[in-house]
């Protein structure tokens, strides 16, 4: 894709999913740039751009995926490679962002991560970000520049819609949630109710009461990603006790870090809908039936807003 002769896109990919930065590639017409990444004995990462960027608007992908710091180091060297080779524009697509939930200090001496992450980047010569779904839209206020907040909820409410219609009903599996549920039941035009929940440790979660009737309904537990599966899986059974027919669950962010496989196919959860910011892991086990959603139109139409200079807000109609 060129205008002119001074001005082209190029797209690169590091090594964590990779697979959807081709993805959008193809769609925008385009193929991935070359970044010759490779590792030294010792674990240390060497990149070398494989073609000029000199004068080119690069889009570097990296979803922060396991190792999430060895991804996010390599974007940033991905991003330092292609600044000091005079691209003109860079930026830094992160369709899962690392540490989004190290989003302030909840204690004493604990740092604020996503911060750092966003500073990394930025230092590294990134002019503008691209997220989707964050765990906190507040990371947006961490970069000195544009940050594109993309959203997977009217891609996903269309494929609830097309699937359950009306019948249905979704639940904020914490009080954390209720505003992306909110959203969703505004678009599906269903009722809402809210898990009442508490943290007692780290990947844990103990469900106190749900507010709302779910009785005979076709619940959807709404949230930004599925990690270990202990928030919906405790959510689904307090579901099911309560009286609901059935329990499905829908998120952008699809982790599944252990013990996610084995708590889900143990649960009451019917279904899964994620999209495809991150790569299904394979850990032996099979999940339970998951629908993949994808964003590869989503991300491939902002690349697009972004390098004609048009709105990135006009793709969502203003929602996101």
């Amino acid at each position: 894709m060129k205008t002119n002769v001074d001005r082209r896109i190029q797209i690169l990919a590091g090594t964590h999913h990779p697979e959807l930065a081709a993805n959008v590639a193809r769609r925008l017409g385009l193929k991935l740039s070359g970044t010759g990444l490779q590792h030294f004995a010792n674990g240390e990462i060497k990149c070398r751009l494989e073609e000029s960027v000199r004068g080119s608007d690069v889009f570097i992908f990296q979803a922060h995926d396991k190792p999430v710091g060895d991804a996010i180091f390599e974007q940033a060297m991905l991003i330092d490679a292609a600044k000091r080779a005079s691209a003109k524009h860079i930026t830094a697509v992160c369709p899962f962002m690392g540490y989004a939930r190290q989003d302030r200090k909840s204690a004493g001496r604990e740092p604020i991560t996503a911060r750092l992450v966003i500073d990394m980047l930025a230092v590294s010569g990134a002019h503008r970000i691209v997220g989707v779904d964050l765990h906190s839209g507040q990371i947006q206020g961490f970069f000195n520049g544009p940050f594109d907040h993309l959203v997977a909820l009217p891609a996903l409410a269309s494929h609830l819609k097309e699937r359950f219609g009306k019948d249905c009903m979704v639940v904020s599996p914490d009080a954390g949630r209720v505003k992306l549920t909110e959203r969703y039941a505004s678009r599906l035009g269903v009722d809402l109710a809210i898990v009442h929940k508490k943290r007692p440790g780290n990947n844990q979660s103990k469900v106190l009461g749900i507010i709302g009737d779910v009785t005979g309904q076709n619940c959807i537990i709404v949230d930004d990603m599925i990690d270990t599966g202990g928030t919906i899986c405790a959510a689904a059974e307090a579901l099911m006790e309560n009286g609901a027919k059935s329990v499905s669950a829908v998120a952008t962010h699809g982790l599944f870090s252990p013990p996610a496989v084995e708590r889900l196919n143990a649960s009451p959860i019917n279904n899964i809908i994620i999209t495809d910011t991150l790569p299904l892991p394979n850990h032996g086990n099979p999940l339970p039936d998951v629908t993949i959603v994808s964003v590869v139109d989503l991300l491939a139409n902002t690349i697009q807003a972004i390098f004609e200079k048009g709105s990135v807000s006009a793709l969502f109609g203003g929602d996101h």
